[in-house]
This record gives structure tokens, sequence and C-alpha cells, in this order.
């Protein structure tokens, strides 16, 4: 099946640097491969018009205005006419060859979403806790949840179609809307991981040099208020992958009064935790 990547940088050219170069590493891996820049002024521009060649490369577009992510991947998905879809960031270090094995996913299960690499540490993944959600698929395996990550991902172009532009940002919804739909989404599994250079545990990480305000500056829940420290962002990545593990994967969970449901009884098991550490 023919692939159609679109990459998004934004500044941070040292990591636009190592994130480019895994991407492009497997020689034999197959896709056509547009860069967006979205305006940046540290010298990433200049970088991919003389320094960047691959014959993979469709084009390299140089915005003049910062028009976001889901513009540029909008745009880029919208004329392509490949089989699948696939966006990158340009702080993850993807694992080569992992567009083959999640295209393969895609030709073999029909009703497949969003399927995508596992963005955060390899020891943070539980497979005890996260057995319960990983399902066979013929011969292959996905760890379902409704949504997945922003990077590291393929989907069907059919689906796009049907579905429409992602809409004001909203990635998650529009995973869930899929999801909705009938579409399995979630992880391949066994893991592909791609290294989140933001992370915490990332040796590339700027919190190792610079303070969490700059060091996050360009991270969109930073932007948005909804992550203002490391501890708010700590508690959260701790939310996330509990979401992960024990979040039902049927979308209907996540919508409607399934969901106040879902919410209260989450709130008792975590008042119920705090009780027994206080003990």
């Amino acid at each position: 099946m023919t692939v159609d990547l679109v990459f998004i940088t934004y500044n941070r050219l040292q990591y636009t640097k190592l994130s480019l170069a895994s991407v492009l590493a497997d020689p034999t891996e197959e896709f056509s491969l547009t860069i967006w820049d979205n305006a940046s002024t540290d010298g990433t521009a200049e970088y991919l018009k003389n320094e960047v060649s691959d014959r993979r490369i469709a084009d390299i577009v140089l915005s003049k205005e910062n028009i976001g992510q889901t513009a540029a991947v909008n745009t880029i998905w919208g004329k392509s006419n490949s089989d699948l879809l696939g966006k990158l960031d340009n702080d993850c270090l993807v694992t080569p060859g992992w567009t083959r094995t999640l295209a393969l996913a895609h030709k073999d299960i029909p009703n497949l979403g969003v399927v995508a690499c596992w963005h955060f540490l390899p020891e943070d993944f539980d497979y005890e806790r996260a057995k319960h959600k990983i399902q066979q698929f013929g011969k292959h395996q996905i760890f379902r949840h409704p949504w997945t990550c922003g990077s590291g991902l393929l989907i069907k172009r059919s689906n796009f179609k049907k579905l429409g532009p992602i809409q004001n940002k909203a990635t998650t919804q529009y995973w869930l809307q899929m999801a909705l739909k009938g579409y399995i989404n979630g992880f391949y599994y066994p893991l592909i991981y791609q290294e989140h250079m933001d992370g915490w545990k990332s040796k590339y990480s700027r919190l190792n040099f610079l303070p969490f305000d700059q060091a996050f500056k360009y991270n969109p829940a930073y932007q948005t208020g909804r992550i203002k420290d490391f501890e708010q962002y700590h508690r959260t990545y701790k939310e996330i992958l509990e979401n992960l593990f024990t979040g039902p994967y049927e979308p209907e969970y996540y919508v409607g009064w399934r969901r106040k449901l879902w919410s209260l009884r989450n709130n008792i098991r975590r008042i119920r935790e705090k009780l027994f550490l206080k003990h």
C-alpha cells in the first residue's frame, strides 16, 4: 500500500535534525514524504533547503506563517492519492521500518482506523495491566484505545475522506469519532517505539538545560494552559498512562452518560487510593 507522510517542523532545529534522520534512516522503507515548516525562525528553513536530500521527499513546504499542525496536515492529506496517510512531529524519533508494519496491518485489517507507534517510554508499558486490551486480528495485535498520539501513525485515506478534515486542532476527538463509527484504533503490538524527545526522561529533552516554560513553550498543552509546570506535566503524564491501561477501549464510554458514569467511577477509585495510602 502506498504511504504519504507529512513531517511538520516549527523551530527546535536540533530536534528536527535528529527526528528527520530517524525517518529517513532505512533506505528500503517506501513512502512519499512532505516536509512542512511553519515559519521557523531558527535556521530550520535554511537547513531544509540546503542540507536535506532523499529520493522519497516529495516536497518541502516553507510556509510564510505558522498555520498550525492541523491545517498543515489537512492540506497535505487532502491532496494525497495514496492508500495511507501518516503524520510525524519533529520532536519524535521513530523506529526505522515502522511504516512497513503499520501498512501491512492496514492491508490485513479492513476496519483498522488509526494505528500508531508507542510514544511513551518502553518502561512505562505495563503488560499485566494492558493485556486485557491487546486483541488479535489475524496475524496482527492491537493494543486498543479510542485514540492514540498525534505522531508516528497511519490512517487509511478513505477514512479521512469519509470523516473530512480535522477540526480545530481536535485530533483526539477526530480519532474518537473514527472509533465511534466502528473502526479499530490503538497502538500496534508488540509495541513499535518512538522516542518523544520532549519527554522528561529523554536524554535529548530541553528540560535538561532549560526551565520548564522555555523547554515546553512549543508544546500545545503548555500553550493552551492545560499544563503550566513540571508537576502538572508529570501528573498529566501518569493520568494518560492510567487511562490507556484501565480505560475502556469502547468509544461509547467517552461520550454522553457513559462518560459521566466512567468519570464518577474513576473519581471514587482515586479517593479510595488516597485513603488507602494515608493508612
